[in-house]
């Protein structure tokens, strides 16, 4: 069994099919891409992957260990982090303190400790802080922790998403739309922090991207969906000359 793997997942909406029978799978350390047209069911798979959603049917497997089923706070704590196509960060806290809201599953004082602030809940708010810092130092914001996110670019808000989603501690990384609205300079930029997130913590990462350029050049192996199913898989260069593939996406998408 691979690392993360779905087997039939399915989901519907009323009369809609969004997810039909899905089955993807990503190896320890690997960075796996799902892409297909808008619509295509991508965002609703992962949400089924981390909770969100209650799966219909099919099942969702972490290291072996069965995720479907469990509250989304459980999965996270399983190891799943993510982020969003649209960002959602709090506005009116500060960059260190939007992480910090992604580290409270870790935290392990009760609330005796918290009320009378014993030593035990005074040594879990730093480390807290301390691993904050790293997170934010490791996409490039070590220097803007006390900012708020409303104040900073937009590709900066994408990386502070990053930073609050690498808090959790994940094994692996959903990442959904990472590029989007990025100008190309950002989007190289991104490719290159993914990849040093991916080689430095060997964190596995499932990307949804339409970005073809950030896809082809971070993927090991490539998953395409089409009207909520799996249309095809492969290696990029079997995808982007796969004529099903061309009619149905990669055609009708920019590639930059």
């Amino acid at each position: 069994m691979s690392f993360l793997e779905t087997k039939g997942m399915a989901k519907s909406f009323g009369g809609v099919r969004a997810v039909r029978g899905l089955s993807v799978k990503a190896d320890e350390g690997s960075i796996v891409s799902l892409i297909g047209p808008n619509g295509a069911g991508k965002t609703t798979a992962f949400n089924l992957i981390t909770g969100v959603y209650p799966l219909d049917s099919g099942e969702v497997f972490l290291g072996g260990e069965l995720l479907s089923g469990r509250s989304q706070h459980l999965i996270t704590r399983s190891g799943v982090g993510r982020t969003f196509q649209n960002i959602r960060l709090f506005k009116g806290l500060s960059c260190l303190e939007n992480v910090m809201t992604a580290y409270d599953h870790r935290m392990r004082y009760t609330l005796a400790e918290a009320l009378f602030r014993l030593p035990r809940r005074q040594a879990e708010e730093k480390a807290a802080r301390n691993g904050c810092l790293k997170a934010l130092e490791l996409v490039g914001l070590g220097g803007a922790a006390d900012e708020r996110p409303e104040n900073l670019p937009y590709g900066l808000q994408r990386k502070l998403e990053l930073a609050r989603a690498l808090a959790t501690s994940p094994r692996v990384l959903l990442l959904d739309e990472p590029a989007a609205g990025l100008n190309p300079r950002e989007v190289e930029e991104f490719i290159d922090l993914i990849r040093r997130i991916n080689g430095d913590r060997g964190l596995t990462v499932l990307l949804i991207e339409h970005r073809m350029r950030m896809v082809m050049s971070l993927s090991k192996w490539i998953y395409v969906m089409n009207f909520g199913e799996l249309l095809a898989e492969g290696k990029g260069a079997d995808i982007m000359s796969d004529p099903a593939v061309i009619s149905a996406y990669i055609g009708e998408e920019e590639v930059c």
